[in-house]
């Protein structure tokens, strides 16, 4: 009698170094091979697009996502939204990263490692109620220090300019008849 094989699709974990402008992302497998290593742009065609690699990799148990509350909060929103499971995973300790190295494909793939074994510190930052504000309040208020900074340096200046246009000259000129 023949057999029938049995295709189980691969189940991946991934992790994402974030940035500001680009999020390097790594998948593991369940026994924990790298898989596949990617870059995407922080927008939202390329969260789309890291979801769509990821998902393109296998099944996606669970995303490790640093910094779940500034640069990795729009792609935990949109995990989020996709029904994704997303783990809040601390920045590697500067011994581990002076050991093994420091490079975006390697914290990812420490963060994929941090969920794989259960020590990613767990929920994301929800993006909501009193801590969110807190730090909105702390963005406003610091934008508007240095707006202040910048406002005082451009009077000194000016003053500073001014005063040298007014200024008399040390020596008078002479007109030359002739």
């Amino acid at each position: 009698m023949g057999s029938v094989a049995h295709v189980e699709a691969v189940r991946i974990t991934v992790g994402v170094d974030t940035h500001r402008d680009e999020h390097a992302a790594v998948a593991l497998d369940a026994l924990g091979k790298k898989v596949a290593t990617t870059s995407m742009p922080t927008t939202p065609r390329g969260y789309r697009d890291l979801l769509a690699w990821a998902e393109g990799l296998g099944a996606v148990e669970a995303w490790g996502v640093e910094g779940t509350g500034s640069y990795g909060a729009g792609l935990t929103r949109h995990l989020k939204s996709a029904d994704h499971l997303v783990h809040e995973v601390i920045r590697p300790n500067r011994t581990v990263r002076r050991r093994k190295g420091k490079s975006d494909p390697i914290d990812a793939e420490a963060a994929a490692r941090a969920v794989q074994a259960g020590v990613a510190a767990g929920a994301p930052k929800s993006g909501e109620g009193a801590v969110e504000m807190i730090r909105v309040l702390q963005i406003a208020r610091s934008s508007a220090v240095k707006q202040h900074t910048q406002s005082i340096n451009n009077m000194r200046l000016r003053s500073l300019f001014s005063s040298r246009l007014r200024r008399p000259s040390a020596r008078p000129r002479r007109h030359s008849e002739g």
